[in-house]
């Protein structure tokens, strides 16, 4: 007779800090899916979930707003653009920007050939001066793509925060030129966990025209909400969603993730949990030798220069995190709601053994 295999202890939880994306999902989230599964509903977002979600929006917001589930955030910003930007458009954004960087040309496929156009910026954020400045560059000159849209990352790729005096500076600079303001929120969440003021003070009440409010990389499986404040644009982007191949027909499965997300407000309490494991991470280097915070924690990003020996052996034993695209020794290391004080703890003492 075989002998039967001797049982296995439970693998370690895997210390992953490369991205917030690497996280599962919201234990709340996946009940909803299984919820949303039980039963058949009209299709393409024609539902019942994907009505309340709309409300749900719409209250949180504290003003009615049209919403188009996606299940992307590239999906997001790009269709968000396309509805903002004629194709002889430039967008105004940060260089360090997401739909810059990491978007593979999405935006200027989905405005059908709008120009990205960098503006300048500290930590990341565009200055509302040189703003104003780009605003009126090259303005009715045919032979030059037009300002149209500005852009901005809440929080940035550099894990700052836009405080709500700076949209609001924004904001005013594109109402005087007559720009729509798009705000890419893959981590809104955070922003506003961290600031503690309203979602309507960071969006419509500081000019925001249209907002890509993330979910994904905050606990759900794989949605996204376009909200449109300027609801003027709503039936152009629907048929720019359908064209895009970006209208589900069992849209039910994306409303529920977002519904269950916006429920009890989960959303915040896992940006929140997000936020503190960065700041417990970032204490924790701070105090070892040799370590070198680049910024304070503002959400759930950090950014530290280590020396080569304490990031070779991070990585050796299993610890993921990106490294080299911010400067020698720099590294990213992000946090999100499944992050344990413990995963954080396990790290600081393996670079502490390191140092």
């Amino acid at each position: 007779m075989t002998d039967a295999p001797l049982p296995r202890s439970p693998a370690p939880r895997s210390p992953g800090f490369g991205s917030d994306n690497v996280a599962g999902v919201s234990p709340a989230i996946l009940a909803a899916l299984a919820a949303a599964n039980d039963d058949s509903m009209p299709s393409y977002g024609t539902d019942d979930l994907s009505a309340r979600v709309e409300a749900r929006l719409s209250a949180l917001f504290e003003r009615e707003v049209a919403v188009f589930l996606v299940s992307t955030g590239t999906a997001a910003n790009a269709l968000a653009l396309g509805a903002l930007t004629p194709p002889w458009g430039a967008v105004l954004c940060h260089a360090e920007s997401h739909i810059e960087n990491d978007e593979c040309g999405a935006p200027e496929f989905f405005t059908g050939g709008a120009k990205l156009v960098h503006v300048a910026g500290e930590a990341a954020k565009i200055d509302p001066d040189a703003l104003a400045e780009a605003a009126g560059r090259n303005r009715g000159d045919v032979h030059c793509v037009q300002p149209a849209a500005v852009s901005v990352t809440q929080a940035s790729e550099l894990g700052t925060l836009y405080g709500v005096e700076q949209l609001r500076a924004i904001g005013a600079v594109c109402r005087a030129a007559g720009l729509k303001l798009h705000m890419d929120g893959s981590r809104f969440a955070n922003a506003v966990a961290a600031l503690g003021v309203s979602p309507a003070e960071l969006t419509w009440k500081a000019g925001v025209d249209a907002l890509s409010f993330g979910a994904t990389k905050n606990g759900a499986m794989g949605v996204e909400a376009i909200v449109l404040f300027d609801r003027a644009k709503a039936d152009e982007l629907a048929f720019r969603r359908k064209r895009g191949g970006h209208l589900t027909s069992k849209m039910r499965f994306l409303a529920a993730q977002m519904d269950a997300y916006l429920d009890g407000d989960l959303w915040l309490a896992n940006a929140r949990q997000a936020n503190a494991m960065a700041a417990r991470l970032g204490a924790g280097l701070a105090a070892l030798p040799g370590v070198a915070l680049q910024a304070p924690a503002e959400a759930n990003m950090l950014f530290v220069r280590l020396p080569q020996k304490m990031i070779d052996g991070l990585l050796a034993q299993g610890f993921r995190f990106y490294t080299d695209r911010w400067g020698a020794g720099v590294v990213r290391l992000v946090t999100s709601f499944a992050t344990t004080a413990e995963d954080v703890d396990r790290l600081l003492e393996a670079a502490g053994k390191l140092g």
